[in-house]
């Protein structure tokens, strides 16, 4: 057993291994880990938040480690979660993205980790959500979460970040994906990577006239920008914290930021629970209860909700 208090301490402090422990322990589904988050509680809510998704060769990685190096110019520590697709039959992080972030690897100021999706739809491994409390209560100033490559179910992303960054690239079919429904909903600042390549001008602009012609926006709303860099030569990189920076401003002023925190929480909440009322369902199975249940619908005399009803009641009185 860890002790988890010593190591939410040496966390605080910035040790990697003490972080790397208790983000194992997250991902590990430990018996210790409603101890973990009760001990991180108070420690929490100072970091700020910034999800990057995109389709897969936009430059997501490239993007996210020339963020760390603006963001560390400026003396911030920043943590990094890397979640990659899960291989299919070691169930771990299958593209070793970090390769491009190693830039970073010495550096006590940062701290990177990858996590497997283990199946989990919607671009975010299952323990991102613990996981992102782990390096708040660490100290970080900024967590940049970096998505698999998204489709048009892949935006879970929006639901855990602060700020949502949707990148793109020209050449690549992204003015048809960004069509897509979900895509233009999701986006608080727009990325257009590779702008040294053919094409990046018009990506831009159609990207510009879709977000147009979506839901009108009133006088004071966020009209998200749209910012044109190359991730491999740092072009453009000010600009994208800039507007990062922007739109955390405008959340603080109009209750948004504390709102989507809130909205962060109780989805939370409701997994959880959720969760642990399917374990209890599925520690059923066989039971007496179930069967005496299913009975009475094949009999005729108990439709399956009222079932559903009875056997939540008896789950949650017991």
């Amino acid at each position: 057993m860890q002790d988890v208090s010593s190591l939410a301490a040496q966390a605080r402090e910035g040790r990697p291994r003490a972080v790397a422990r208790l983000i194992s322990l997250v991902e590990g589904a430990s018996p210790q880990l409603r101890e973990v988050m009760a001990t991180l509680a108070p420690l929490t809510g100072n970091a700020y938040v910034v999800g990057l998704t995109g389709s897969p060769g936009v430059g997501k990685s490239t993007t996210t480690s020339a963020l760390v190096t603006a963001y560390r110019r400026q003396g911030r520590r920043v943590g990094v979660l890397a979640v990659d697709p899960s291989s299919p039959f070691s169930g771990g992080a299958l593209l070793g993205d970090r390769v491009r972030m190693s830039e970073h690897a010495s550096d006590p100021g940062v701290y990177i980790r990858s996590m497997a999706t283990r199946g989990h739809l919607g671009g975010l491994a299952w323990a991102a959500p613990q996981a992102i409390r782990v390096l708040d209560a660490a100290g970080c100033d900024v967590i940049l979460v970096e998505t698999v490559g998204v489709g048009q179910s892949e935006v879970e992303i929006a639901s855990q970040a602060d700020t949502s960054v949707v990148l793109l690239a020209p050449g690549m079919g992204d003015g048809i994906q960004a069509a897509k429904a979900g895509i233009l909903e999701i986006g608080d600042v727009y990325v257009v990577n590779k702008a040294d390549r053919e094409g990046a001008d018009a990506t831009a602009r159609e990207l510009n006239h879709m977000l147009g012609l979506g839901e009108a926006r009133a006088p004071g709303d966020w009209r998200p920008p749209i910012v044109k860099t190359v991730a491999s030569r740092a072009e453009g990189v000010d600009d994208v914290v800039q507007a990062l920076e922007k739109h955390r401003a405008w959340m603080e002023e109009h209750g948004v930021l504390a709102e989507r925190r809130r909205a962060r929480a109780a989805r939370e909440v409701e997994t959880i629970a959720v969760t642990a009322l399917r374990e209890r369902i599925g520690d059923l199975h066989g039971d007496r209860r179930l069967s005496a249940l299913a009975e009475r619908i094949v009999s005729g005399t108990l439709d399956p909700y009222r079932a559903a009803d009875e056997l939540v009641a008896g789950l949650t009185e017991g």
